[in-house]
C-alpha cells in the first residue's frame, strides 16, 4: 500500500530558451535549499529518483543544448515525473521576445547552441519553434523580456519562497598576523580595544571564555564600537536582501585573532541570532585549537 503520510518532495524543472535566464533561476533556487542539477542527459533523470528517497527539493535545468535533447523525449520525462508520488514536479519555463533573446546574444558574442554557423537570429527562430510544445506544457510561464537579473531574481522566489529567502550571515575573527580572510563583505578591526593579552591570567584564554569577554566589555570603548556595528548590520540586511544577495560575511580583526575579535565576533552572533537570524560564526585562528605566541 502506498505510504499516504508521505510527504511529496518540491522538484522544479527549469527549462525555455538560451538566454531566457535559466542559469540565474537555477542560482536562485540552489540559494533557496534546492539541490540544483543542471543539463544531465534526458536518460539519466528517472535515476536521480530511483535510488533512494529524494533527500530536499530539487531544481532540474534542461533545454535544446542537452545532447539527447527533444521536446517528445522531454515531454515522455516530465510526464514520468510528474506520476511519481514521492515528488511533487513543477515545470518552469522561462520565456522571453525573439528580438531580446537576439539582443542577450549579441552582447555575449557567442554562438547560438541551435545555429552553430549561421546567424544567432536563426538560431533563436529555430529554439522558439522547437520548444512550443514544452512551452504549452508549463505550470508556470515567465517571461524574462522585460526583466533584469534582480527582478527575475525576486520573481523565482515570489513563486517558490513566498516567505522571503533567508540571508545567510556569517561571522569570523581573525589575526592581523596571518593576513585577512577571503571573501568578507564587512570588515572590522578591533585592535584599538584593551588587550586581555598583556593580563597573564588571561593571556591563554580566547574569547569565548567569560572572563576575557568581561575584561574586552569593560573598555569604555567598547559599547559604542559594538552598538555602531550592530546598528550598521541591522540597517544594511534588508537592502542586501533586496538587492538579491544571498549571503552576508563579517569579520573582526586583531592582532592574534585570539580575545578582542573573537569577542566582537560572539558578540554580533550572539545579537543576530537573537533577532532571529540564522548565524553561523568562525574563529580562525582557534581552529584545532591553533595557538600562536602573539597579543591576540
Amino acid at each position: 500500500m502506498p505510504d499516504t503520510d508521505h510527504k511529496a518532495v518540491p522538484a522544479v524543472l527549469v527549462t525555455g530558451p538560451s538566454g531566457a535566464g535559466r542559469t540565474t533561476a537555477i542560482n536562485v533556487l540552489e540559494d533557496l535549499g534546492f539541490e540544483a542539477i543542471d543539463n544531465l542527459p534526458l536518460r539519466l533523470l528517472p535515476g536521480l529518483f530511483d535510488a533512494a528517497a529524494v533527500p530536499r527539493p530539487m531544481a532540474l535545468g534542461l533545454d535544446s543544448r542537452n545532447r539527447d535533447f527533444s521536446p517528445p523525449a522531454l515531454l515522455d520525462v516530465i510526464e514520468m515525473l510528474a506520476g511519481r508520488s514521492e515528488i511533487e514536479l513543477t515545470v518552469l519555463y522561462l520565456d522571453a521576445q525573439a528580438d531580446v533573446l537576439l539582443q542577450r546574444y549579441s552582447e555575449t558574442r557567442r554562438r547560438h547552441p541551435l545555429a552553430p554557423a549561421e546567424s544567432p537570429a536563426e538560431g533563436v527562430r529555430r529554439e522558439l519553434d522547437l520548444m512550443v510544445p514544452i512551452r504549452d506544457r508549463a505550470d508556470i510561464l515567465l517571461d524574462t523580456s522585460a526583466m533584469n537579473v534582480h527582478q527575475l531574481k525576486a520573481e523565482i522566489e515570489r513563486w517558490f519562497a513566498p516567505e522571503g529567502r533567508a540571508l545567510a550571515l556569517s561571522v569570523q575573527s581573525f589575526s592581523y598576523k596571518r593576513g585577512m580572510p577571503h571573501g568578507i563583505d564587512m570588515v572590522f578591526d578591533c585592535r584599538f580595544l584593551t588587550n586581555p593579552y598583556w593580563q597573564p591570567d588571561l593571556r591563554q584564554l580566547n574569547g569565548t571564555d567569560a572572563a576575557v569577554q568581561d575584561y574586552v566589555r569593560a573598555d569604555t570603548r567598547f559599547a559604542p564600537f559594538f552598538d555602531r556595528v550592530l546598528d550598521l548590520t541591522r540597517m544594511l540586511l534588508p537592502a542586501y536582501r533586496e538587492e538579491g544577495k544571498s549571503h552576508l560575511s563579517i569579520a573582526f580583526g586583531c592582532t592574534g585573532g585570539q580575545h578582542r575579535s573573537v569577542t566582537l565576533a560572539e558578540s554580533l552572533a550572539k545579537a543576530l541570532a537573537e533577532d532571529g537570524l540564522q548565524v553561523s560564526i568562525r574563529h580562525r585562528e582557534l581552529q584545532g585549537q591553533h595557538r600562536s605566541e602573539r597579543p591576540g
